[in-house]
């Protein structure tokens, strides 16, 4: 498949902190979508915590619940950028109940039994002023793959803040060259394999 075929791309961002305040995790999430633009795909940010999404692991929690108007917009994409920041060593909160929200796709299957979410691309981005990066990258991708994404591969960017130090990824004068590199891979790498997804749907 060439680049001119359409893909879309939605960035779930899990900070803790409300819009419009900034939020590093929202800026390495903007330059995934970049980084994916440079390959055809046009993509939108939703700060999840600026939604009521209720707790649970069905895809419609009821009682005003906005977790399926996220999930409308997660079914038009074709790949899913979960951006979350460290928490004492873990994804946000905010990260984990996306994982949970993601669940209910379980039970939302085709005929032939596979989720809704097969055949769509995930990749994560995780920025902290601690360590735990790379076992927050496990944790979201080996849920994100039980759930029913494809992982391509070297799809995790990450930022992390050198030991016991107190920067924010956004209070950076600029982006470090290995996490530059990285996100432009990740972002070749998704592009690819969602084209051919998108060409020759799992069977």
């Amino acid at each position: 498949m060439t680049e001119t075929v359409s893909l879309r791309a939605l960035a779930l961002v899990c900070t803790l902190t409300p819009s419009p305040a900034p939020s590093s995790s929202e800026l390495m999430a903007r330059q995934v979508l970049d980084a994916l633009a440079d390959h055809g795909v046009t993509g939108e940010v939703v700060r999840v915590v600026d939604h009521d999404v209720r707790p649970g692991v069905q895809i419609d929690m009821g009682d005003g619940d906005a977790w399926p108007a996220i999930r409308e917009r997660l079914m038009a994409a074709d790949i899913l950028v979960v951006s979350t920041p460290t928490w004492v060593g873990h994804m946000s909160s905010v990260a984990q109940r996306v994982l949970e929200r993601l669940d209910g796709e379980l039970s939302e299957t085709d005929d032939s039994g596979r989720p809704l979410v097969a055949g769509k691309v995930a990749v994560t981005a995780v920025v902290g002023n601690e360590d735990g990066a790379h076992k927050i990258t496990a944790d979201l991708m080996q849920g994100l793959d039980d759930i029913g994404f494809t992982i391509p591969s070297q799809s995790g960017t990450y930022w992390n803040d050198e030991a016991m130090g107190g920067r924010d990824y956004r209070d950076l004068e600029e982006t470090p060259e290995a996490v530059a590199s990285t996100t432009a891979t990740l972002a070749a790498n998704a592009a690819h394999l969602a084209r051919l997804l998108k060409a020759d749907p799992y069977s």
